[in-house]
């Protein structure tokens, strides 16, 4: 995993324009999570590694006035992106972006009803993935559900995903996301798996996965 200050930095140069070439590839399977939260008015959402903040209006709009949605990053230009993003959706209101990391959630235990990690777990090397699922786990309230939106790893992947996967490990810092088994990566963190979903995106397989603690 690359240093927290490098990972920062590079997403910080990218926050003017990463929306432009993020979205039209995730906002499909992004939606489809959002979705299955089966989101109610008054609920508190936490969207961990919001980048631009692109979930934010739809999760603000879901949970009404009297809810609450928080877009997390750890870098300061996407939190800027995702602020003035709520602003120009007129979300401002119910809406907070903070400045963090995944690993160490800025939250108290049982505060959210809610989590969305979109195309965010599979940016932490394997030994923190269950660190990030623990504290998603201390925030979340009793009855709180998780949705991942990941690159998902299969037994035998094609030419596509091996083509990705090589170049994920040649250059890092440009290919940062990379395929995971995400559902046994929950079940190892203790959740309980309830809904999946499995689509192809340029060839490449994307899991939509709905957990609750177990």
């Amino acid at each position: 995993m690359r240093p927290r200050t490098a990972a920062a930095d590079t997403y910080d140069r990218l926050s003017d324009w990463y929306g432009l070439l993020a979205d039209p590839f995730e906002r499909e399977y992004r939606q489809a999570a959002v979705d299955a939260l089966t989101l109610e008015p008054g609920e508190t959402v936490l969207d961990v590694g919001t980048g631009t903040g692109a979930a934010l209006p739809g999760i603000a709009g879901r949970v009404g006035p009297s809810g609450r949605v928080y877009g997390l990053d750890l870098s300061a230009g996407m939190c800027e992106a995702a602020r003035r993003n709520a602003r120009e959706a007129g979300v401002a209101d119910r809406t907070g972006v903070v400045r963090g990391d995944a690993l160490h959630l800025p939250f108290p235990e049982d505060s959210v009803d809610a989590v969305l990690l979109s195309f965010t777990l599979e940016l932490f090397d394997t030994p923190y993935i269950p660190d990030v699922l623990a504290e998603v786990r201390r925030v979340l309230g009793p009855d709180g559900r998780l949705a991942v939106v990941s690159l998902a790893k299969t037994p035998s992947p094609g030419v596509t995903e091996r083509a990705y996967e090589w170049t994920h490990r040649r250059w890092p810092a440009l290919v940062d996301c990379r395929p995971i088994y995400v559902r046994e990566h929950l079940t190892e963190a203790g959740f309980a798996v309830e809904k999946t979903g499995r689509a192809t995106s340029w060839g490449l397989p994307v899991d939509v996965v709905v957990a609750v603690p177990g």
